[in-house]
């Protein structure tokens, strides 16, 4: 790491702390959702294709659809609680999502909040040189210093928000073709 950037996480005070766990949080949980909502841990190609064409539903275990279709098996000729355990499928998979929101939310103003601490000791601090002017470069430097926390918390939101838009709208593809998948279920166990 260079000294330049010692000096901007040094810049951002104690709120570096509770700003590198929010990076810490949002790292891990996109990566996570990233693997868990892979298409094979979902929607199975051989179990959609099984369930789309009415072959028996074999393939898939442990995927989302192949817990859907067991619990129609379990749970025939009700189809309202199979949309309810489906939206609960669905609710599963958003798991962690919205925590990515507040993250976004919080750490621009933890940033802020550090950087109006920063000017704060920056003001405060300012001492007249021989002439009667506080150092320039002294008091610039420190102004620097205080807005890297607010670059900090927005370098966390940024990608914060693009990682929940990203993984919403998987979720929302997901929702979709399980709908489609739901209804071919229930004709299927209504036969």
């Amino acid at each position: 790491m260079t000294l330049g950037m010692i000096e901007v996480f040094k810049g951002a005070g104690l709120l570096i702390y509770p700003l590198g766990a929010c990076s810490a949080i949002a790292v891990f949980i996109i990566f996570e959702r990233i693997y868990a909502l892979r298409s094979a841990a979902i929607l199975p190609p051989d179990l959609v294709d099984a369930v789309m064409h009415g072959r028996p539903l074999v393939g898939g275990r442990h995927t989302v659809l192949s817990r859907i279709v067991e619990f129609a098996e379990q749970h025939e000729n009700d189809a309202d609680s199979l949309k309810a355990f489906a939206r609960l499928e669905v609710n599963r998979m958003e798991r962690g999502v919205p925590y990515l929101d507040v993250i976004y939310a919080a750490a621009p103003l933890l940033g802020l909040s550090g950087t109006v601490t920063g000017l704060l000791q920056v003001f405060s601090g300012i001492s007249p040189d021989s002439n009667g002017l506080p150092d320039p470069v002294a008091f610039t430097k420190g102004v620097a210093l205080a807005l890297s926390a607010t670059v900090i918390g927005l370098s966390i939101a940024i990608p914060s928000l693009i990682g929940s838009g990203y993984l919403q709208r998987r979720i929302d593809n997901y929702a979709a073709q399980l709908d489609v998948l739901l209804e071919r279920i229930i004709n299927r166990t209504r036969k």
